[in-house]
């Protein structure tokens, strides 16, 4: 029975010729976003600009082409080929996704249904990590498409994992290491995303050349790597984020240099990786402890990135919640939902045996995770958004909004969550450029990329599900549902999201037809 477990859980992580590949990106249909204008309106909304400034309004922002010509504070009409009337309503810069997948036929063959989730919450830039793997990748094509605005897309970044994708094997050395580095430079890659497979003299390789190249550089420090290569030893070594929590714990050990392991414990086995690991809590000191402090200030001092994902583990505490959260039902495709099911084989799908137990070991586990992040950024440090979707019940778009919320749950202030959410992110992604981001606040001269939301985020990120936030009208004393994203703007094209969120719908109500 053991050596079937084994075989059965080996597959999670082996890497076969899919049963179907990935399909083709449509081009984007006459009529789905309208734009850009010569001119475009948008009138007398409150603006939150980004940068974490507090809202003012009413503003109105004049766009010409695919980019803010000027910002008319106090409101106020002048002429143009659109106008938006946003009065009452919110407009926000884009959202900056900077976890992003979007690649496995077994979960969502056709890539738009991601795409537009996405843009239908509001995201109009992702950065992926990645979008796809082996020779045929779609990553570049898609950045390609993307930036000349012939699919329905956010603006895309795309980064990929050191040996792949290429035909010359897997990196052995440190100069095969920065050979890589270099081609996929001049393939159109704009950063690299490692999974701690590399011993520390190859990382240190890929990280210099990468650094050298202009490339961004973000890291899961898998627990296979992680006795040679934390988080310490990591941003040590010259990476730019991290990602996940990975890699941090193991720096923070109180009474050994290793994790301490359970006899019983099988990294292949999902259920004993991922229930084990939020015990990893137990064997690390306190927040406000001398290792917690000098950790964090070392962090702060690399000017190191954290995007915590913290959606994405958020099922670890209450299976029960993100298997039954609303908007399946209408916007996560069957294939999805049988990926999610517990499963030996499908990533992620770790919940077994879940048990009480289980959950409230990932809440305290969570309870210093959240500490060390909101200390993090308490002392200057950059927090970013990230949702890494399609795994553990977190669906395209849907899964970024939770995200927010758990920023907030973690300490962050709601202005400092939309900050995460826009400029952190664009910044993420733009500093190995070595130049300011030109999206991720509203300012002019920057990109239009935009979003307008009827409700206050501020006041409530419920609103901008696309299912929108369900409350009593007192007055009437019956239930009513606000909120939603009502445009997003990218690259001065306009967006109708609730119109994106009714193809989103259509596209699961075929495939449940085609299943009958």
């Amino acid at each position: 029975m053991f050596k079937k477990l084994i075989a059965a859980v080996a597959l999670v992580f082996a890497a076969p010729a899919l049963a179907q590949s990935m399909e083709r990106v449509p081009d984007r249909p006459a009529g789905e976003g309208e734009g850009p204008y010569q001119t475009l309106l948008i009138k007398d909304a409150i603006m939150i600009d980004g940068t974490g400034a507090p809202p003012e309004g009413p503003v109105s922002i004049l766009v010409e082409g695919n980019r803010i010509v000027r910002i008319m504070r106090g409101g106020g009409e002048t002429e143009a080929d659109r106008v938006i009337d946003a009065s009452g309503m919110y407009v926000l810069p884009g959202f900056v996704d900077v976890h992003g997948h979007n690649g496995d036929p077994d979960k969502a063959p056709q890539p738009s249904y991601g795409f537009k989730l996405w843009l239908a919450h509001g995201v109009t830039t992702v950065r992926g990590v990645g979008f796809g793997g082996g020779s045929n990748d779609p990553s570049i094509d898609q950045k390609r498409r993307s930036a000349a605005n012939t699919i329905t897309a956010p603006r895309l970044f795309a980064y990929q994992v050191p040996g792949t994708v290429w035909g010359d094997g897997r990196i052995d050395t440190p100069e095969k290491g920065r050979e890589w580095v270099r081609w996929a430079k001049s393939r159109g890659y704009d950063g690299i995303k490692f999974f701690n497979f590399e011993p520390p003299h190859i990382l240190a390789a890929i990280l210099d050349e990468a650094e050298k190249q202009g490339m961004g550089t973000v890291a899961h420090l898998g627990q296979r790597g992680v006795a040679q290569v934390n988080a310490r030893k990591a941003v040590e070594l010259g990476l730019d984020g991290v990602t996940h929590f990975y890699g941090h714990f193991e720096s923070l050990l109180d009474d050994s240099r290793l994790p301490q392991y359970p006899a019983y414990y099988n990294y292949l086995d999902e259920q004993s990786r991922f229930a084990w690991v939020a015990r990893l809590a137990e064997q690390v000191g306190e927040p406000g402890s001398e290792e917690w402090n000098d950790y964090i200030d070392f962090l702060i001092e690399s000017d190191v990135t954290l995007s915590p994902t913290f959606n994405i583990y958020s099922a670890s505490r209450d299976v029960m919640r993100a298997r039954n959260l609303e908007w399946h039902e209408k916007y996560t495709l069957p294939s999805l939902m049988q990926f999610y099911a517990p499963s030996l084989t499908n990533h992620g799908s770790y919940y077994h045996d879940w048990t009480s137990e289980d959950e409230a070991a990932w809440k305290r586990f969570y309870s210093k995770w959240f500490a060390l992040t909101r200390e993090f950024k308490d002392r200057g440090g950059r927090v970013t958004a990230g949702s890494d979707p399609g795994y553990i019940y977190q669906t395209w778009g849907f899964a970024y909004i939770g995200e927010l919320e758990m920023l907030r749950e973690a300490g962050l202030t709601p202005l400092e969550v939309i900050q995460a959410a826009t400029i952190n992110g664009a910044r993420e992604i733009y500093d190995s450029k070595g130049t300011e981001p030109p999206m991720g606040s509203i300012e002019v001269g920057k990109l239009a990329d935009l979003v307008i939301v009827p409700e206050n985020p501020l006041a409530n990120l419920k609103v901008l599900y696309g299912t929108g936030h369900t409350r009593l009208d007192r007055e009437t004393n019956r239930l009513e549902t606000v909120g939603g994203v009502r445009w997003t703007i990218k690259d001065g094209i306009v967006f109708d999201a609730p119109r994106l969120l009714e193809d989103v719908a259509r596209m699961v109500e075929e495939q449940k037809a085609a299943q009958e």
